[in-house]
């Protein structure tokens, strides 16, 4: 009875972490594709190190390299790769939890800089630079999809206002503007979606978890059973 049930968690190990092995595949995958074929710009200076594409190569990786661990580890009861898949997934825990407390404990410092970041790329988009164009336009978007208009208020493009920040055509003698501005728009869309976020957050712990009980049961019974590091 024991062994049918490690055999089932083993198999089990095996599956999800092939699941996840080409869900990460495919999302480094389309990050590679984004990277050589799409031109990105960033609506403020951080954002450009931190721009989609980057974000899906680097989680691509990730994804892909613990996930593979995980399946061959499990696959061939391997104690060293199943450890090095524990201490991984241990490490991705503590980092994401690290994240999440840091940003609950300097909300007020994390927003100050993210509005300086935001003054910073809107200077960038007004200037002449050569992407100053690819900049504005994502300034665009965002002040159409947000409803917003500069950092603070209208005053932040000075005279030189687009007309994504208009309500009805700009060309009138009275253009209406947006009143919103931008910064306490994004704040006020990520508070309410920080609950979302936070169960987001501890579901992906909770499997995480669980896939740390899988690999440690299968290593304290290969431990057991005197199969040694088996290749």
């Amino acid at each position: 009875m024991a062994q049918g049930c490690l055999k089932c968690l083993k198999y089990t190990m095996c599956f999800a972490n092939f699941l996840c092995f080409i869900c990460g595949v495919a999302v480094l995958g389309l990050g590679i594709y984004m990277t050589v074929f799409f031109r990105m710009a960033a609506l403020t200076p951080t954002l450009a190190s931190f721009n989609v594409a980057n974000m899906l190569l680097v989680s691509g990786i990730v994804i892909t390299c613990v996930s593979f661990l995980g399946f061959l580890g499990a696959l061939k009861e391997n104690r060293c790769l199943l450890l090095t898949f524990f201490l991984l997934l241990f490490l991705l825990m503590l980092v994401e939890l690290t994240v999440a407390c840091l940003l609950l404990m300097y909300e007020n410092e994390i927003g100050a800089m993210v509005e300086n970041d935001l003054k910073e790329g809107l200077r960038t988009a007004k200037t002449g630079f050569a992407n100053s164009t690819d900049v504005k336009k994502e300034w665009d978007l965002v002040q159409t999809q947000f409803d917003c208009c500069g950092v603070m208020n209208v005053t932040d493009w000075g005279d030189e206002v687009p007309k994504s920040c208009c309500l009805d055509p700009c060309d009138s003698l009275k253009p209406q503007y947006r009143e919103k501005g931008c910064f306490v728009t994004l704040k006020i869309f990520f508070e309410d979606n920080f609950l979302t976020t936070g169960i987001s957050v501890i579901v992906f712990c909770m499997f995480e978890v669980l896939g740390m009980c899988f690999a440690m049961t299968l290593f304290c019974h290969i431990s057991r059973s005197g199969l040694g590091y088996k290749l």
